[in-house]
């Protein structure tokens, strides 16, 4: 697939000035700048993000209102409801709420809504369970923002809300005791792009603060916090970095016991990085609710003993099992519908359907199908009497603006830029096929059909030192506006050693000024005939180390590579 090359730039005099107060590369000092690093002081933060630089959970609005209601509740007996969605997010905000609830209260329980019975959100059948049950608070995290109905109806028979939630709200607010929500009009919380947890935390901190309890309360399960900011995709910047800098710490040094179980199951020996919350811990919690039932991975990270924790693990772990070969199978049938069909492969969308698709996986496998033919895809299924599906865009390509064009045919939709899902009646899938395929032909660029590779900086190999890496390790944690850098060197020559190894990998090793270096290229064997040309070549390319018989060496795991221009 043809990709586009895009070489970020940065102010030079700027970098000058950094590169003389951190005496540091100046090609990291690029870097810095091209993500809003000025001074040394933001550098300092940057490398050494601190918890006292948090904000006060005061600043919030509704705060205030949201730790009365809880003290009161607390004071008068009453049964407190922790409801939270059934991702990663969801599931380790209620998580770290019960936990911290449960020191200070005994009159505590969690609820987590069916993906497949009761949808997204709050749900009635939640709400009905906490009235059957005596609970007069129900505290509601990475959900409840758009529920303005169903927490009236909770109102009207009594029972009061505190939403915490971190998506958009509509112009209609729901009728809550407190709303703690970062993006809503008039609060002046400074940093708007916390996650449904990051949301949460900030309440603990302030009953923290207003009951006089010890400050590392606020902070024990900062490891569950870390997991969710990596699932949830929010920007690796402000607070964020900060909570899962130091929740990495934690997952390393002292690990909830769910976390320690999904590491041993995961096989994996080395230091925990953010992308093994979001390739190995992640999927295996989104796992149980996409699969199941994800009140189980709650009741995981809530455990009190290990082997507890790992009894529900192994359930997660099955789970995610049974969900590869589902999406890997979905993903093979999808293929082959569009597969030698021209009139498909020209078009500008996909949607496909098939009745029988597990609807737990049709968000995923979308993403899969962006992987061959990159465009906005829609993947549905039959849900009951309905068609239900998931949307994935490309980058640059407002996806629910399209899908809100073809609402005609829709029974009802939701979602935001890049992803979105709808449901509507079978007899109208073809239609909305059609008018999506009308719609985004008509706004989307031909440019944004192309993989854009965006690319930090120009280096040599001889930049490629321990030292120049041990810089950008410091960098991390990387995630979305603070992703690990990429390189481009042009003008190197193949030494005649690189070769394909498992018929699709190229073991690449490549020379410029008498240096050297090796690296790997996942899935370009098909690009070999490029290297046997001998000619200059430009690669793109991240910097790794890699460990073998006790040795570590620098190597670059290769993301692209083309003939140099002449």
């Amino acid at each position: 697939m043809q990709r586009r090359w895009n070489i970020l730039t940065a102010d030079e005099e700027k970098s000058r000035s950094l590169h003389q107060s951190l005496t540091i590369s100046p090609v990291l000092c690029k870097i810095l700048l091209q993500r809003g690093i000025e001074t040394y002081e933001q550098a300092k933060d940057f490398f050494r993000p601190q918890l006292h630089d948090l904000h006060s959970p005061w600043l919030m609005k509704d705060m205030d209102k949201a730790v009365e209601r809880i003290i009161t509740a607390i004071s008068n007996q009453e049964k407190i409801l922790v409801f939270g969605d059934y991702d990663v997010d969801g599931t380790t905000a209620v998580a770290c709420m019960y936990k911290f609830l449960k020191k200070i209260h005994s009159l505590i329980d969690f609820y987590i809504p069916h993906r497949y019975r009761e949808g997204y959100g709050v749900s009635k059948a939640g709400i009905d369970f906490a009235k059957e049950n005596g609970f007069g608070l129900i505290i509601s995290l990475d959900c409840g923002i758009k529920s303005a109905e169903l927490i009236a109806y909770a109102k009207g028979i009594g029972i009061d809300f505190i939403v915490c939630d971190h998506h958009l709200p509509d112009e209609v607010l729901p009728p809550a005791v407190a709303i703690l929500n970062p993006k809503q009009k008039n609060c002046n919380y400074p940093y708007k792009e916390l996650c449904g947890c990051g949301v949460g935390f900030k309440l603990i901190t302030a009953l923290t603060e207003k009951l006089d309890l010890p400050a590392e309360l606020a902070f024990a399960d900062l490891d569950l916090l870390a997991t969710a900011i990596a699932a949830d995709i929010v920007p690796i910047t402000g607070e964020n970095r900060i909570l899962a800098f130091h929740g990495l710490k934690k997952a390393n040094e002292d690990p909830n016991y769910g976390i320690k179980a999904l590491i041993q199951l995961s096989g994996l020996v080395k230091t925990l990085h953010i992308n093994n919350l979001v390739f190995m811990i992640a999927p295996r919690v989104n796992a149980a609710g996409r699969m199941d039932d994800a009140s189980k991975a709650v009741h995981m990270f809530i455990a009190e003993t290990y082997d507890e924790a790992l009894h529900f693990a192994e359930m997660l772990h099955s789970d995610n099992t049974d969900r590869k070969e589902v999406d890997s199978s979905i993903t093979e049938e999808a293929l082959a519908l569009i597969s030698g069909k021209e009139e498909w492969i020209r078009r500008k969308s996909t949607v496909v359907f098939q009745p029988h698709w597990h609807k737990g996986v049709v968000g995923i496998v979308a993403s899969r199908l962006i992987e061959h033919y990159y465009r906005p895809t829609v993947v549905l299924t039959q849900s009951g009497e309905y068609a239900a599906g998931s949307a994935r865009s490309v980058p640059g390509f407002n996806l629910y603006e399209a899908i809100h064009a073809c609402r005609e045919h829709l029974l009802g939709y939701g979602g935001h830029f890049a992803a979105a899902g709808m449901t509507l009646e079978l007899s109208q899938v073809d239609a909305f096929r059609n008018k999506f395929e009308e719609i985004v032909s008509a706004t989307i660029t031909e440019e944004l059909l192309i993989p854009e590779i965006i690319i930090d900086a120009e280096i040599t190999l001889k930049d490629i030192k321990q030292s120049f890496y041990d810089i950008l390790c410091q960098m991390e944690p990387f995630g979305p506006e603070n992703l690990r850098p990429v390189f481009i060197v042009k003008n190197v020559m193949d030494s005649g050693w690189s070769k394909i190894v498992k018929e699709q990998h190229i073991r690449f090793s490549v020379k410029q000024d008498n240096v050297t270096i090796t690296g790997i290229g996942f899935g370009m064997a098909d690009k070999f005939h490029l290297l046997q040309q001998k000619k200059p070549l430009d690669i793109v390319f991240k910097i790794d180390e890699n460990e073998w018989n006790d040795q570590k060496t620098l190597q670059v795991r290769m993301i692209d590579f083309r003939l140099s221009a002449q």
